[in-house]
């Protein structure tokens, strides 16, 4: 039974490989979970996909899905219970598609300057904190019109960019605290205290060849 399940290579404190455990949780699509340690990464994940980073998945068939946001939308279109995909209208799906593109291509790249901002030394660690902010911004206004980012509902760009917004409140998180931001905040603090991002954030071991699966959601 478990042979026949997709495989899924994870890390667990990486916002790529959270949002595709988050859709998959979602999902309630059940795949076989090998953490991985990014120090010591297995040859079976390198061989499916040699860019060596997570998320990777693996389907019974062979195909590999290596993209965080594909991987998300694999999973729901199996199976998509709360209509994350589906019950947005073609200006929300544009809004959607445009504020996960400026989280994956803008504001990750101001987030990893300003976590590690000593690798950046050419500019102070503000800087690279108020890059990110312009994103910021754009999404407590989102979040002052209603509870989600584009609505009254969670949609695919709450849960693609959550664990971002995480990332980058725990580099200060007494900045971020205090910081003009109160729907985001309170947007950040709910999915934080949620069943869902709970669930998919047991620490498991490392995986090593000839392990027992470990299935993923837990039934």
């Amino acid at each position: 039974m478990t042979q026949e399940l997709p495989v899924l290579y994870s890390f667990r404190r990486c916002p790529y490989a959270m949002r595709a455990r988050l859709a998959i949780t979602v999902s309630t699509t059940q795949v076989e979970l090998r953490e991985v340690v990014l120090k010591n990464k297995p040859e079976e994940m390198l061989v499916a996909s040699p860019k060596g980073t997570v998320p990777v998945l693996v389907l019974p068939d062979g195909k590999v899905i290596d993209e965080s946001l594909d991987i998300m939308r694999w999973a729901l279109g199996n199976s998509d219970p709360d209509n994350l995909l589906r019950n947005a209208s073609p200006e929300k799906q544009l809004t959607i598609a445009e504020l996960i593109e400026e989280n994956d291509h803008i504001f990750k790249q101001h987030l990893d300057r300003y976590k590690y901002f000593d690798r950046f030394p050419e500019l102070p660690q503000s800087y690279y904190r108020e890059q990110a902010e312009v994103t910021l911004l754009k999404l407590e206004q989102q979040l002052q019109q209603h509870n989600y980012l584009v609505g009254s509902e969670c949609s695919l760009a709450d849960l693609a960019i959550f664990p971002f917004i995480r990332q980058f409140a725990h580099v200060d998180k007494q900045w971020f605290d205090t910081a003009p931001y109160p729907a985001l905040q309170k947007w950040l603090g709910y999915f934080l205290e949620s069943k869902l991002f709970n669930s998919i954030m047991k620490k498991y071991p490392q995986w090593n060849n000839g392990d027992q699966p470990l299935l993923f959601p837990e039934q």
